[in-house]
């Protein structure tokens, strides 16, 4: 009778799992730069995506699974915008699915970065579930106004098209620049108090509140046309920028 090998490699026993306080506690010290951020994102979205970050975690969720739970909240609220007719009790479901989808999406990278499984292919579906959401909710917007809404002219119908256009290029257009201008060596600035501020009309999270209008058709109008031209002039501003600086460095 032979013996079995003594020189085999044993695996090693597979670390404890964090409890959720302390899962909680490493979230917090492996956070992003707050540079570019809305006070909104760092203040609330971050926060609330880190709770749900470590309870994916004690649920042995992965990150892409995480990435699928947002695009399904985001998906649930868009499809109730196109389907249902507007009412108060809509407006608070459509927020609350919106806003919950975006946590969600804030808690996939956390998630990442805690179980240090960061990746382009998590990042690359985090990006298209993103264009995904960004492109429908505005179509949503359209199938309602059609459906739904009693507007003084056909222009109105031309509103979400626009805004889906300045919304699509602000995003595209951020990625391109952050992926064709050279990473500064220097360490990352202070994040500025005033631009946190300014960024807030532009953060998803932020125009999420908008659909809380839908009970007033008047309300909901204005509030998302006011939205569509903070955004257009961003998108002026975005652009003239990230050119600037992708022509210089190169």
């Amino acid at each position: 009778m032979t013996s079995a090998p003594t020189d085999q490699a044993i695996p090693a026993p597979a670390a404890p799992r964090l409890g959720y306080g302390e899962a909680l506690r490493r979230l917090a010290g492996a956070q992003k730069g707050a540079k570019g951020v809305s006070l909104y994102s760092r203040y609330v979205n971050r926060p609330v995506g880190r709770l749900l970050a470590a309870g994916a975690y004690r649920a042995r969720m992965t990150p892409n699974q995480v990435t699928l739970v947002s695009g399904a909240f985001s998906g649930a609220g868009i499809a109730a915008l196109a389907v249902a007719a507007p009412s108060w009790g809509l407006a608070v479901a459509v927020w609350g699915a919106l806003a919950v989808g975006f946590a969600f999406d804030s808690a996939d990278g956390q998630l990442a970065r805690l179980l240090g499984t960061g990746g382009p292919a998590g990042e690359w579906l985090d990006h298209v579930v993103d264009c995904a959401k960004i492109t429908a909710l505005h179509a949503a917007v359209l199938i309602t106004f059609y459906r739904h809404f009693a507007l003084p002219g056909d222009g109105w119908l031309l509103l979400p098209l626009g805004f889906q256009l300045a919304a699509v290029m602000i995003f595209f257009g951020g990625l391109l620049a952050d992926k064709l201008k050279p990473k500064s060596k220097a360490g990352d600035a202070a994040p500025s108090r005033l631009r946190a501020v300014a960024l807030l009309p532009v953060d998803y999270g932020v125009f999420c509140a908008v659909f809380l209008l839908l009970g007033s058709q008047d309300a909901f109008r204005y509030a998302y046309l006011a939205f569509f031209a903070v955004h257009a002039v961003f998108l002026a501003a975005f652009l003239t920028k990230w050119f600037r600086e992708i022509r210089l460095a190169s």
